[in-house]
């Protein structure tokens, strides 16, 4: 596989980048931007930067976190760079809701591999993220192959829970702002998993926070960013489910409940150096 530049600027003495490339996974042309910060220049070949994978939330591209996070200058200062991939597979072929609705379909992959048709051909953003993407960029660019972490915003911090806590050993961290943490059990995972996963609660859990957690073999640095002024709080993020299930397992969270604090990126914009700054801790380790 091979990356395609369509666009780079320079940001704070790195560069911000956007690539394209065929995916295998996803079986269509996939977009996705990445920060690499000026450490990354000094020897493209051996300088190797810790890398944060960040994946965003309903309706957005690669481009939302990019433009809006202001996450560029502490990245930079950190030296760590910052993937972020689209949220859905895109293209004429590629199915959207059936009732155009937001919340399914096209800006919506949840991070899952689909199983139902007609979504399984091309909505497998779980191997993507996990597996494609990653390989591609550790074979195209000066990024660590043992140093990842991993965040993400609403669906996307769904998508980051669930990725690390399925893979043990391959995420030094994980962080999350505003994250379905059930989606098996709110309406934007009943309407999702329905439609991708099929009538089956069970295979749902494998891609459930709450449940995964319990079955974790791994004790991940963990943090949670929630807003307690986030329309979507009571009804589909539901954070209280996250920390029972942490309790319960005795698995370690850094929950941090934010007064006042909505769901945009203005909510991300405000915290986003802690969990740079949270990241760095372990992924400038020694054996980085």
């Amino acid at each position: 596989m091979t990356i395609q530049k369509i666009a780079s600027a320079r940001c704070f003495d790195g560069e911000q980048l956007r690539f394209q490339h065929d995916s295998t996974v996803l079986a269509c042309s996939m977009k996705f931007s990445v920060f690499m910060p000026p450490q990354s220049a000094i020897d493209r070949h051996h300088n190797a930067v810790p890398v944060l994978y960040w994946l965003s939330g309903l309706t957005c591209t690669d481009e939302n976190f990019v433009h809006k996070a202001g996450a560029q200058r502490m990245a930079a200062e950190l030296g760590i760079a910052i993937v972020a991939p689209d949220t859905s597979p895109r293209g004429d072929d590629v199915p959207g809701s059936p009732d155009k609705a937001w919340d399914l379909g096209l800006g919506a992959g949840f991070y899952v591999n689909a199983t139902q048709q007609p979504w399984a051909r091309h909505y497998r953003m779980y191997d993507y993220v996990v597996h494609e993407l990653p390989t591609l960029i550790e074979n195209s660019l000066p990024v660590s192959r043992n140093a990842r972490s991993i965040s993400g915003h609403s669906m996307g911090g769904h998508g980051a829970l669930v990725v690390a806590l399925r893979n043990p050993g391959r995420y030094r961290s994980v962080s999350a702002f505003a994250p379905i943490v059930a989606p098996s059990r709110c309406p934007w995972g009943h309407k999702a998993f329905s439609h991708y996963l099929g009538d089956d609660v069970s295979a749902w859990l494998q891609y459930d926070a709450t449940a995964l957690v319990a079955a974790s073999s791994e004790r991940l640095p963990m943090l949670v960013d929630q807003g307690e002024a986030d329309s979507f709080l009571v009804e589909q993020l539901r954070p209280e489910l996250l920390l029972q299930a942490c309790r319960a397992a005795g698995y370690p969270l850094d929950y941090r409940s934010r007064s006042g604090y909505d769901h945009s990126y203005y909510f991300i914009a405000t915290f986003i150096e802690e969990h740079l700054r949270f990241h760095a801790t372990h992924l400038l380790l020694s054996d980085a």
